[in-house]
């Protein structure tokens, strides 16, 4: 593939669907080869023409975080480095340190302080009753509670760490990112579980809100650097994944617009003077006819994608604003396409709404649908070994966890 000389070099800090995506749209928006660092040999980078993949196991820890940075910066000198996270981790990582960072390093992010709020999914929650954004009804539950605690909605609940980053930390078998509960004898052991694996921050406890995956909503956005919003997209997820680790990560999402919630966001967003990506997860509550945020991340989404394959490339407006200081202009992306990450054979199959299933087609014959992990010519024979194996598991997975 060809690749061009550009005055910045983009430094991304992951290896997943998100790390590639946002590659890909680098080369797409200026043809450019962009620099990826994750733990591990392995996933969706690995082998890539547009992508430049250094492995470094103990890349999580501080110094050498900063050490890389500034490597990579002392080396490219006369460019700039554009730092981007594509995990929690990463962006904590890089807003931590950026006083740390040589001269050359643009680092489109907030100051560790407040990310460290917004990222805490109990501040995020005392934030949006601040600003009245509508978020399901809440317990905040500590260890110390122990079993003696009373919920004022009734169950199932949904019970997930506060904590995202922390909590990966403790590994335990049976593990999820997310847990439902039928039972209060299943939170408890929920609840006991994770304690025992050592997290010993606080679990968000939430009422369940009824639907399945359709009613998932997904709104990627970019503030400038003086706080300002510029760009909107909301995405209606039609399928999410459901093995453990992945339950709630996004599988097929057609673009979508909704005026009153968008411009709900673009106001609280501007208020607290955000800057940067980010991306909020949200569900519509047929009870009350509301849409209900279930947190905030503040970076790109995994499933970024979705905007860029609308046709509004979401690694030129970081550059035009972060890297060159360039005044943009807001834009909604309203046009109809459909994202995945998994076979469309399993989208037809799994997607339950027969009209959505339609949308999914017609999309499909009119050539508006994007695979971000597919990008042609970037094809060498590992990495089509690695891409077959990963999109056809997807049929053994959703046999396997999907109900």
């Amino acid at each position: 593939m060809k690749i061009l000389e550009q005055d910045f070099v983009p430094l991304l800090f992951g290896n997943d669907i998100n790390s590639y995506s946002m590659a890909r749209a680098f080369h797409e928006a200026y043809g450019v080869r962009s620099i990826v660092v994750g733990k591990y040999l392995s996933g969706p980078n690995v082998n890539s023409s547009i992508i430049d993949f250094r492995a470094i196991e103990n890349i999580d820890e501080d110094a050498i975080f900063i050490s890389t940075v500034n490597t990579f910066a002392e080396e490219k000198k006369g460019k700039k480095i554009l730092v981007i996270g594509c995990g929690d981790n990463y962006i904590s990582l890089i807003s931590k340190n950026k006083p740390k960072f040589a001269s050359n390093v643009v680092a489109p992010y907030i100051d560790f302080a407040f990310l460290n709020a917004l990222i805490r999914k109990e501040k995020f929650y005392e934030i949006c009753r601040q600003y009245e954004i509508p978020y399901p009804k809440t317990f905040i539950y500590r260890k110390e509670l122990g079993n003696t605690f009373d919920l004022d909605f009734p169950f199932p609940v949904i019970t997930k760490p506060s904590n995202s980053v922390e909590y990966w930390n403790f590994p335990f078998a049976s593990q999820k990112k997310v847990y439902k509960a039928d039972t209060r004898d299943e939170l408890v052991k929920i609840l006991g579980d994770i304690s025992t694996a050592g997290y010993k921050d606080s679990m968000v406890i939430q009422d369940f809100i009824p639907g399945d995956d359709t009613y998932m909503r997904v709104l990627t956005c970019y503030s400038d650097m003086q706080g300002k919003v510029q760009r909107m997209a909301l995405g209606h997820v039609l399928l999410e994944e459901h093995t453990p680790h992945g339950l709630g990560n996004h599988a097929v999402i057609i673009n979508d617009y909704d005026e009153t919630l968008m411009s709900s966001v673009k106001t609280f967003l501007e208020k607290i003077q955000f800057k940067g990506f980010s991306n909020f997860d949200i569900k519509y509550d047929t009870r009350d006819g509301v849409y209900k945020i279930f947190e905030i991340n503040v970076r790109q989404g995994r499933s970024n994608f979705y905007v860029t394959g609308a046709g509004d490339n979401i690694a030129q407006v970081v550059v035009e604003d972060a890297v060159y200081g360039r005044p943009l202009t807001f834009k909604n992306t309203t046009e109809k396409h459909l994202w995945l990450v998994v076979p469309f054979l399993v989208a037809l199959i799994y997607v339950r709404s027969r009209k959505l299933r339609f949308e999914m087609l017609g999309l499909f014959l009119k050539g508006k649908m994007v695979n971000p992990l597919w990008y042609t010519g970037d094809y060498s024979w590992k990495r089509n070994k690695y891409l077959w194996k990963s999109h056809f598991s997807h049929f053994f997975k959703y046999f396997k966890y999907y109900r």
